[in-house]
């Protein structure tokens, strides 16, 4: 790493370096972890592009037929009929995951990859279940403009405590799999 020459600069390096400690330690829990790289991205779209990345390989590796979508009402075309719509959400510091800018587009499923520092939780959820628990504002809310905006909404998921309605539909990685392979037509491999 290079050196810092101007002096005002280095005191301001330090000054910074002695803040880090008071708004927590990037590492922490994530350290070692297989997936802490993520957390340094700079923005939510690109999270989005590698969950959606690591969704598709997963899938691919057990014997899914994944291709993009040709247009941008979902992210993946599954065994090239079934419309999957992908979220990833890292851990928060609240210790759940928050999966963002849910839409009522045109999607069969969406698929909620929830990653820890080394563990990862995966929901598949019918496009209806999402609409049904968004109207009841049961675990899926809106997400901007207040109770009645409902262009965008978000489910937040504390993996320790799921609700029963969500229970259904995953949970661990390995629980989802069975889930995809009904709402595709095509068993997994094992």
């Amino acid at each position: 790493m290079p050196e810092i020459g101007d002096p005002e600069v280095r005191i301001l390096s330090q000054l910074s370096q002695q803040l880090q400690s008071d708004y927590g330690d990037d590492s922490g829990e994530w350290a070692g972890s297989p997936f802490a790289w993520m957390r340094g991205r700079p923005s939510s779209r690109q999270k989005g592009t590698i969950g959606e990345k690591l969704v598709s390989g997963y899938l691919a590796m057990k014997g899914f037929d994944v291709t993009r979508s040709p247009d941008r009402e979902a992210d993946r075309i599954i065994n090239q009929t079934a419309r999957a719509e992908i979220k990833l959400s890292l851990l928060w510091e609240k210790r759940d995951y928050v999966f963002q800018q849910i839409r009522d587009q045109n999607y069969h499923f969406a698929i909620c990859l929830g990653i820890s520092p080394f563990n990862a939780h995966c929901w598949v959820l019918p496009k209806e279940t999402i609409l049904a628990q968004w109207r009841a504002g049961e675990g899926i809310k809106p997400q901007h403009g207040g109770l009645t905006g409902m262009d965008t909404a978000w489910l937040h998921v504390d993996p320790d405590a799921v609700p029963r309605w969500l229970a259904n539909w995953g949970g661990r990685l390995s629980d989802a799999l069975p889930i995809v392979a009904q709402l595709t037509g095509r068993e997994p491999l094992r």
